[in-house]
């Protein structure tokens, strides 16, 4: 991708209007975590400037990607108040790494997956303890109606329901009673009858809340195509999922 065209890409979430001018507190750090062990997503760099430009914009938080397992100690993990996961297949990561993450996210802090980070970890069941759900086949890749759940402040400003076109996932083992649906597949906008598809009765969630321990976790399965990416709705949705993460208002 050229310059000027990347400069482009990034309008949109330069579009995203401070969420005040001074911080009164030291920005929070959130890490984002894009190791690829399954299946890479193109849109893995464009996401990294949207975010970064993201939590510049706002003043209450900073991003730091990385792909380095080694952040994952109880140490390292001092210095950030959320980690958001944008992941796939089985991570690298020792056994102590992984209780450093649990106990993480169970003292407090908060915890976010985009897209296929509920295709990650299907070999570790206290993952989907942490995630509430695992990817499940996309059998659609188009233009979709999504149901919204206005009552929740991450997502009431984008109204009843929204037009987006992506990859659509499933989710399997979908902790209901554990989570709330912000956002919904609405059935009536795609073909049911498709190869692949499997109903469930909770039907298909595409973005939700849930808590685990002290700590807060959002997840979206949105977040495959680049236009969703420079999307300045798919933008609010995130910035707001991380204020609510780290205990600032939305």
């Amino acid at each position: 991708m050229r310059r000027r065209e990347f400069i482009a890409l990034l309008g949109g979430a330069a579009a995203i209007r401070p969420f005040g001018a001074h911080a009164e507190r030291p920005p929070a750090r959130i890490l984002y975590f894009t190791y690829s062990a399954g299946y890479r997503h193109d849109v893995i760099p464009l996401s990294k400037a949207i975010l970064t430009r993201l939590g510049s914009n706002s003043g209450v938080f900073e991003v730091t990607a990385t792909e380095d397992t080694s952040e994952f100690s109880t140490e390292n993990l001092e210095r950030y108040a959320a980690v958001m996961f944008y992941t796939s297949g089985e991570l690298p990561m020792s056994g102590a790494q992984k209780v450093a993450l649990l106990n993480f996210v169970r003292s407090g802090r908060g915890f976010l997956g985009v897209h296929s980070a509920t295709d990650t970890f299907y070999n570790w069941p206290d993952y989907l303890d942490l995630v509430g759900g695992y990817f499940n086949g996309h059998p659609w890749h188009q233009a979709v109606t999504i149901q919204v759940d206005p009552s929740d402040p991450l997502v009431a400003f984008l109204g009843n329901s929204l037009q987006v076109e992506d990859e659509i996932y499933q989710i399997s083992d979908f902790d209901h009673r554990g989570s709330r649906v912000l956002l919904r597949l609405d059935p009536g906008s795609v073909d049911l009858g498709k190869t692949g598809v499997h109903r469930r009765f909770y039907g298909w969630p595409l973005a939700w809340t849930r808590y685990y321990g002290e700590g807060r976790v959002f997840y979206t399965a949105l977040g495959h195509e680049p236009s969703v990416w420079q999307d300045a709705r798919y933008q609010r949705i995130l910035a707001n999922a991380v204020l609510w993460s780290i205990r600032r208002s939305p």
